[in-house]
């Protein structure tokens, strides 16, 4: 970890002007969900507009569109073109493309299955130019692109628990665990490539470890009550929102998880670490933005 800042102090949110507009807080692309997976887009859209973007839109299968706009009404959704089978139909590419070319950011992956389809996704988000957070599906189809970091022409900020971090790297669980902020660097180094387009790893867990090519940061909020399913899906919105109101990959996903965690420990006060939701974040994000940015 030879050349790495280690770094304490995070970057916040600008005040907001009194005559803003909502084109000023960023358009937030969510690409995501499939058939049994309705609620991962929806509850990562509304983390995007509870963290501040201005405008949310949701890039989801058309057989479950109505079903994902219905779970969050603040957000626009555009159907992604299917074959009978369920399967992406090749035109659904262009559609996130164009989608992509009207957002400031995009977040791809929360509940959206893997398949070669969903890989073309994954493949047109790499080649295009705003700032892509992948989550979830994104990396497991990342996965199976042997190649990708030589394809990316974008920003990138990868979220994965250390499951998904094994199979990117693979290296066994265990070993990741053993050194989460030696396998995070070692890991963008290898991923980043020379140049300055940005390459941030967010590796997830007790101690959430933010780290790019010169800086890493541990954060320290949060509990186990958080370990719960959709949890990842606010993370991913939240960090979108960052992006989308002019922060920096890096700083965005320091800030994005240190919010995250502080909601989910004023949600453990009130609630109990046992019954705590993925929605329990969503209502607490607000106290957690007073705090905090």
């Amino acid at each position: 970890m030879d050349n790495v800042n280690r770094i304490t102090e995070i970057a916040k949110l600008a005040p907001r002007e009194l005559d803003a507009h909502k084109g000023d807080f960023g358009r937030v692309l969510v690409v995501g969900g499939s058939s049994g997976m309705v609620g991962a887009p929806a509850l990562a859209a509304d983390a995007g507009l509870r963290g501040g973007a201005g405008l949310v839109t949701m890039a989801v299968p058309e057989p479950v569109q109505q079903a994902v706009a219905t779970l969050c009404s603040c957000a626009t959704s555009v159907p992604l073109a299917c074959e009978k089978n369920g399967v992406l139909a090749p035109a659904s590419v262009r559609q996130v493309v164009l989608a992509a070319e009207q957002s400031d950011v995009l977040a791809v992956g929360p509940g959206f299955a893997v398949g070669p389809d969903r890989q073309n996704i994954v493949r047109a988000v790499l080649d295009q130019s705003r700032p892509a957070v992948l989550d979830a599906d994104g990396l497991n189809n990342l996965v199976s692109i042997s190649n990708w970091p030589q394809l990316r022409a974008c920003p990138l900020i990868l979220t994965p628990h250390p499951g998904e971090f094994a199979r990117l790297t693979g290296a066994g669980v265990e070993d990741v665990q053993a050194d989460r902020q030696g396998a995070a660097v070692d890991a963008v180094r290898r991923w980043a490539g020379e140049g300055d387009l940005p390459l941030v790893c967010v590796l997830k867990g007790a101690g959430t470890v933010v780290v790019d090519r010169r800086r890493m940061w541990v954060n320290d909020t949060g509990n186990p009550g958080m370990a719960t399913g959709g949890s990842g899906d606010i993370l991913t919105g939240l960090l979108a929102a960052m992006i989308a109101q002019g922060l920096a990959p890096f700083d965005a996903a320091c800030l994005a998880v240190r919010l995250h965690g502080r909601a989910g420990d004023l949600a453990a006060a009130e609630l109990g670490e046992v019954s705590l939701t993925a929605v329990d974040l969503l209502d607490y994000l607000p106290a957690a933005l007073r705090e905090i940015a």
